[in-house]
């Protein structure tokens, strides 16, 4: 079985491609995908870059081009439930996306012609990312004290389970995170493609999962060290996230 890992942008793989063994780039679609051996296992990894139609595209090249079996999205995202809290992860069991409106010939949030809201991330996957990311957490060697400081990180970093909203705006304001947390009182996280990704897993009948990084708090000091948080810390959990994931994954 071939794993599709994705993200978003470039610093949340950074270093993943260095662990494939075999490793070849093929470009399609505009995008490379990046093919090879991790641990034994089949694993193709890939930017889907930021929005929704363009985490879709990739997603179904994954499956459709190279004959992906399941597909983990790993990225960051800004935390808008109040027990989270940045450094903390998130693993998405339902998807929304919460600037969809058909109103009202469609209920909001719901997909036209699908009758849903909300896409189900694949349980046995989504439990796999769930051990995975406690072990990243707990790895002491992931994250050193000075970058734990830089960033205000807690001791104890938390997985939280639940809904990630998604969406094609950056939520930068404290004002749409309010309203947004009024809105959907139970999400935990808000991004910009994992709902998008997870109604084409459900197209092709492919498992879907993602974890997400809590980089900020979706609020006006969401653009703060950015690009910095993705690089030291979100990419550093994701490597260790991800080399404690494959052997977890079911073999056929």
């Amino acid at each position: 079985m071939t794993t599709g890992i994705l993200s978003a942008m470039a610093q949340e793989q950074t270093g993943l491609a260095a662990h494939l063994r075999d490793l070849r780039t093929e470009r399609y679609a505009g995008r490379e995908f990046q093919v090879g051996r991790w641990q034994g296992r089949e694993v193709v990894l890939a930017l889907s870059r930021i929005g929704k139609v363009a985490a879709a595209t990739t997603a179904a090249a994954l499956i459709e081009r190279f004959g992906v079996s399941r597909i983990v999205f790993t990225g960051v995202a800004g935390g808008l439930h109040p027990s989270v809290r940045v450094g903390d992860t998130v693993i998405g069991t339902e998807f929304v996306q919460h600037d969809m409106d058909a109103s009202p010939i469609f209920p909001r949030y719901e997909v036209p012609l699908y009758g849903r809201s909300r896409f189900l991330a694949d349980s046995v996957l989504a439990e796999c990312l769930a051990q995975a990311a406690q072990a990243a957490l707990q790895d002491g060697a992931v994250l050193d004290e000075a970058t734990r400081m830089r960033f205000g990180l807690p001791d104890s970093q938390r997985v939280h389970h639940g809904l990630i909203a998604s969406g094609d705006r950056f939520v930068s304001r404290a004002e749409e995170a309010a309203q947004l947390r009024a809105a959907l009182p139970e999400a935990m996280a808000v991004e910009m493609e994992a709902a998008a990704v997870a109604q084409v897993c459900h197209d092709h009948g492919v498992p879907f999962a993602a974890v997400r990084n809590i980089s900020d708090r979706a609020d006006d000091q969401a653009h703060v060290d950015f690009g910095a948080y993705i690089e030291d810390v979100a990419g550093r959990q994701a490597r260790a996230l991800i080399a404690a994931l494959l052997p977890l994954l079911p073999s056929p």
